[in-house]
């Protein structure tokens, strides 16, 4: 049997780096920070003791080095879910594909994924510049469909709740949703005083997919407020962006462990904002770099 994987799948640059990331395998660290702005992967790496590596093609800027003895990766994904399929494929692809082979490895690694991000609170009693520790992702976007999953009870039980106690709102969904859960390793090893915890919601779009009108007429009516509804056995639905339930879906699939912690920089609830989401965002990633030198 021919396991080598074509070049139309597996598509490499002229130097063997992977196409949209244009790294290589020695680039990256096995803990790896996602980040959505470009412009915040140096405000991270600006923590770090050395830099090795840098690079950039396209909205993926990637830079390598340590931070108190500990080596990580920062990258930025863009925004939105189909990023995410192209960085997290990608740095699977590095580390568990032998490119020249085009081959699976048989050994392969597990990454430790934090997503570092901002995103909108919808439960009013939550103050703007809390850190959120995403427990599950809730996927609005219509990524995970496209691949075959295994979900575990949890994130079955979830989706059945949804379906049989919000009916009418499932049923208007214009995409096939989806649960996926974090990694329960990650969420402990940064859990402490400071960190609140609940489900994100993942959506597609800025504006008509999180219920923003502008010249166009959403098709769901008051999304944000149906959202702030959702209530599940044991778990809130407390805030929205627009990448965790995918990097929460497509880590699991490839066996690699992920967490997204969340600015909340804005409550669309208490129509609230951080008066510096920057100041507060150092702060955050400080916070999140003192934790990392232990994982």
């Amino acid at each position: 049997m021919n396991n080598t994987i074509p070049a139309s799948e597996l598509i490499l640059n002229p130097d063997g780096s992977i196409y949209h990331l244009h790294l290589l395998p020695v680039d990256i660290a096995e803990t790896i920070i996602f980040v959505g702005d470009p412009d915040r992967v140096k405000m991270v790496s600006d923590f770090f003791d050395t830099i090795e590596v840098k690079k950039q093609k396209r909205e993926f800027v990637t830079h390598t080095g340590t931070y108190k003895g500990k080596r990580l990766t920062v990258i930025s994904t863009g925004i939105g879910t189909d990023n995410i399929d192209i960085v997290l494929n990608e740095l699977d692809a590095l580390v568990n594909i032998d490119l020249e082979k085009r081959r699976i490895k048989e050994q392969l690694t597990t990454l430790n994924i934090v997503r570092l991000g901002t995103s909108g609170c919808l439960d009013a009693s939550i103050p703007v510049d809390s850190t959120l520790l995403s427990s599950f992702g809730f996927g609005l976007d219509g990524l995970m469909p496209y691949y075959t999953t295994n979900e575990n009870d949890e994130e079955k039980s979830l989706l059945k709740e949804l379906e049989e106690k919000y009916t009418s709102f499932y049923n208007q969904l214009p995409v096939q949703v989806h649960f996926s859960e974090c990694s329960k390793e990650l969420l402990e090893f940064f859990r402490d005083d400071s960190t609140i915890e609940g489900i994100t919601a993942t959506c597609t779009g800025f504006y008509g997919p999180q219920g923003r009108q502008l010249r166009l007429q959403p098709k769901l009516d008051k999304l944000q407020d149906k959202l702030t509804t959702l209530e599940f056995t044991n778990h809130k639905l407390t805030n929205f962006e627009m990448e965790t339930a995918a990097i929460y879906g497509l880590a699991k699939e490839l066996g690699h462990k992920a967490l997204s912690i969340n600015l909340l920089i804005a409550n669309r609830e208490a129509k609230t904002f951080s008066a510096n989401p920057k100041q507060s965002m150092k702060q955050m990633i400080q916070w999140a770099l003192d934790k990392m030198v232990d994982l």
